[in-house]
């Protein structure tokens, strides 16, 4: 009994995966998509924080308040950041050279480059002499 519980114990462990690895084309989606939903919740937040600051903060009576003034002075250059780069994002192509290629890029800068073979040797030709053989015509 002794000896069959140190074999089962011994005995090596194999884990199998229950699901095959995604391809770099599934995983390049899965960023883009996670980036995406990131940036647009980022950008919604912003909104409704400066509607929320526009509406129901009581502001002064013919001007905002100093310090309405500086919060949207820093949230617009973010917004236009953020919604440029949303719409980068999503209008990049779906195809799988576009959602690989910078990784093709830096296989093909890794890849050595192909070394075209020499020139073949110069063929020597020997000189032709026209004979004369003094007509005319």
């Amino acid at each position: 009994m002794i000896e069959f519980l140190k074999e089962w114990l011994m005995k090596p462990k194999v884990v199998k995966p229950a699901e095959p690895r995604m391809t770099d084309n599934e995983l390049m989606v899965r960023l883009k998509v996670f980036i995406g939903v990131c940036l647009a919740l980022t950008l919604i937040g912003i909104v409704f924080v400066v509607l929320y600051s526009i509406m129901f903060v009581t502001q002064p009576l013919n001007a905002i308040s100093p310090i309405d003034a500086k919060f949207f002075e820093l949230i617009i250059p973010i917004a236009t950041f953020l919604t440029g780069t949303l719409s980068g994002i999503m209008l990049a192509g779906t195809g799988e050279n576009a959602a690989l290629a910078g990784s093709n890029a830096s296989k093909a800068a890794a890849a050595p480059k192909p070394v075209a073979p020499p020139p073949p040797p110069p063929v020597k030709k020997e000189p032709v002499m026209d004979i004369d053989d003094g007509e005319i015509g």
